[in-house]
């Protein structure tokens, strides 16, 4: 089967960024949820709203998941949008 199981996935801490690959976003863990119910609290890097997250769907940020959301408004910029 591939991928990797819950089990084998890096843990991550409370102020670790993290990729969740479910919403396809990145976001600073707040809360790993370990007693509560298995899933991490994320929040946007710049700050707002609060998301769960299954683990199995989170792993650890890249530099290429940072670095997405400042290419795709640059992008949007050269093309005109806001």
């Amino acid at each position: 089967m591939p991928g990797k199981n819950v089990a084998e996935r890096p843990q991550l801490a409370v102020g670790d960024l993290a990729y969740d690959t479910r919403k396809g976003a990145v976001g600073v863990v707040m809360d790993t949820g370990a007693v509560v119910d298995g899933r991490y609290s994320l929040r946007p890097p710049g700050g707002g709203i609060e998301w769960n997250a299954e683990r199995a769907d989170v792993r650890p940020a890249t530099v290429a998941d940072q670095l997405r959301p400042a290419l795709a408004e640059a992008n949007a910029r050269s093309r005109g949008g806001q």
